[in-house]
């Protein structure tokens, strides 16, 4: 995550504690205020986003990406979706049964 990335997380979640909307200008001036220089772009992309999507459900889906999976196949998977069904298909696998003597038809001891 860039600096810039990061800068723009922190001043969109500010804004939203406090209950104010989440604009590319407000988000550039909290970012100015604190001394951070960021590309022009992460403002108004951050702002894009948030007006379409709600901050608190973001923030209470942040871990349910479902479970291990390796980080790769949850950024490809849509919505997670995909994500949370692939982790929970490997852990239904039963592992091979052992074989026993008794199994196989005969023993050591048999008489």
């Amino acid at each position: 995550m860039s600096v810039g990335e990061l800068a723009c997380t922190y001043a969109a979640l500010i804004l939203h504690d406090d209950g104010i909307a989440i604009t590319a200008e407000k988000i550039s001036a909290l970012v100015k205020s604190a001394n951070v220089n960021v590309e022009s772009y992460w403002p108004s992309l951050f702002a894009k986003l948030l007006e379409k999507r709600n901050v608190e459900d973001l923030i209470t889906n942040v871990g349910s990406g479902g479970g291990g999976a390796p980080v790769a196949a949850v950024a490809a998977a849509p919505a997670g979706g995909a994500a949370a069904a692939a982790p929970a298909a490997e852990e239904k696998k039963e592992e091979p049964k052992e074989e026993t003597d008794d199994d196989i038809g005969f023993s050591l001891f048999d008489d």
